[in-house]
């Protein structure tokens, strides 16, 4: 009893430490303003990279509507389009079908798969270098360094009070960033149409009015996501930072901090004795280029955080600072956790590209490209769709003979005129006959127009006295084409009296 604790007073302390706790949450206020970022400009590599993909991906988002693809006298020869009144989709040699969407799904799983994959290996390196928020953000950013100046310009022009030199430089600001929404809206409808055909139309004022709608959406959109937004659609209305987490692990290459060798960090000031001013101390001398550099605004040196975009500009200001004070590069660089506590120890780093998780994504890549590029090669040029009459089930002839009606549809995927011959299996004694065709037998030759579905009335009469053994038998419809190169069939009934 003598070595107990008293309950009261021991646990007091406990007890007002969580009281100040409820208290401080209490009073965290719900909603924080946003603090403006104004990166600085910065030369390196990684910059380098950047503005590399940035021109990469402006080049193709702008000129991918101008490219020409020949696909024959009755198709649209725009290389990337969708054309959704003729319900169909282009991409150079592939033409999609409103029936196909597989083809569109398996284009998202494999984008989906890729970016788990450049995630497990290399982070968030789309969202530094490819992500369209990250690239039409750069692109808004060089027009207002350009306009306004760099960073410490900028800082000075928001608190400078009005002027007729401040109000020029904002006015041509959001001028340009104008017309660069309106050439992005511009350009995302030239998918969609023939682009020189619709670009005069927009403007000659005879474009319609949803084109007209669809450009200022998507305009209104970049102006303010790029121009200000920023930084907080990455941090608060994109999902992706919350998802990474479960793509990385300690072998991802990341942006990181050496704060086992640039700790403790400090101001950078000579001795009097001349002795060299890093003994003793880390290799950061707390300039905050880093800072000043990051698009969003955040610290590397405290670690993994969630506004990180993994560009590595922080890289390049470090490396400028480290060049003009002697020491060695890459306290910050580009990688994993676990060299990093390799590194910290003495041992040597071990890059390790190949491990479950990446073998993974690179087997689920392989397995739905494979399936992918199996259903572009066997893909068929004709479709075949047949639909029975329901009401009445039967006819029965004045011959006896009893009869069922179907419509006939075939599909023509090719931009050529085609024959085909459609016959029927299931009823070895039936004939064929359709609306408008001369006789009966036992096939039929029919015409599909390219790029168009061919509609038939087509009649099965089975001669009275021939006995089927249901009154419900399965047929066949089978459909080839005059070359032979395509064929496909379908499956139906035949609907008889009982015997």
């Amino acid at each position: 009893m003598d070595g107990g604790v008293a309950p009261g007073p021991a646990h007091a302390p406990e007890v007002d430490s969580a009281v100040s706790i409820k208290t401080q949450k209490a009073a965290m206020p719900l909603y924080a303003s946003r603090i403006k970022v104004h990166p600085k400009n910065v030369s390196g590599l990684y910059r380098n990279i950047k503005w590399g993909m940035l021109v990469a991906c402006l080049a193709v988002y702008y000129i991918a509507p101008w490219l020409r693809w020949d696909r024959g006298l009755f198709a649209p020869d725009q290389a990337i389009l969708i054309d959704l009144p003729g319900r169909r989709a282009y991409f150079f040699f592939l033409e999609i079908w409103p029936q196909e969407v597989y083809f569109l799904t398996g284009i998202l799983v494999l984008a989906a798969f890729g970016l788990f994959l450049a995630t497990a290996l290399f982070g968030r390196i789309w969202c530094g270098y490819a992500c369209p928020q990250t690239v039409w953000t750069d692109l808004f950013m060089l027009v207002e360094r350009w306009i306004e100046g760099d960073r410490n310009a900028r800082i000075r022009l928001d608190a400078a009070p009005a002027s007729f030199g401040k109000f020029a430089k904002r006015t041509a600001k959001h001028a340009s960033w104008i017309v660069l929404s309106l050439a992005t809206g511009g350009a995302c409808i030239l998918f969609f149409g023939d682009a020189p055909t619709l670009l005069t139309e927009l403007f000659t004022g005879r474009a319609s009015a949803s084109e007209y709608f669809f450009v200022g959406l998507f305009a209104t959109t970049t102006y303010v996501l790029a121009g200000f937004a920023r930084e907080q659609v990455c941090t608060y209305m994109c999902p992706w930072p919350r998802f990474q987490s479960a793509m990385l692990d300690d072998r991802s290459y990341v942006v990181t901090y050496e704060s086992w060798r640039g700790e403790p960090r400090g101001r950078l000031a000579k001795k009097a004795d001349g002795s060299d001013p890093f003994v003793g101390r880390g290799d950061c001398v707390d300039c905050n280029a880093c800072v000043a550099t990051c698009p969003t605004g955040i610290d590397i040196r405290d670690g993994q955080q969630l506004e990180c975009i993994g560009c590595g500009l922080c890289i390049d200001a470090c490396n400028a600072v480290m060049d003009k004070v002697g020491r060695p590069r890459s306290l910050i660089r580009f990688d994993t956790l676990d060299n990093q506590r390799a590194r910290a120890e003495g041992r040597a780093p071990v890059h390790r590209l190949i491990r479950a998780r990446t073998v993974l994504y690179t087997l689920l890549l392989a397995v739905v490209g494979s399936i992918m590029l199996v259903g572009v090669v066997f893909r068929s040029t004709v479709e075949l769709t047949v639909q029975r009459d329901r009401n009445p089930l039967y006819v029965r002839l004045v011959d006896g003979s009893v009869r069922n009606a179907y419509t006939v549809h075939v599909l023509n995927k090719t931009h050529n005129m085609r024959d085909y011959t459609l016959a029927l299996e299931g009823l070895p004694t039936a004939r064929l006959s359709m609306v408008g065709g001369e006789g009966a037998g036992d096939r039929l030759v029919l015409s599909a127009k390219p790029d168009q579905v061919a509609s038939y009335r087509v009649f099965v009469t089975l001669p009275d006295g021939a006995a089927t053994k249901h009154e419900s038998t399965q047929i066949e419809f089978k459909l080839r084409a005059a070359d032979g190169r395509d064929r496909t069939e379908r499956e139906t009934v035949f609907i008889a009296p009982p015997n």
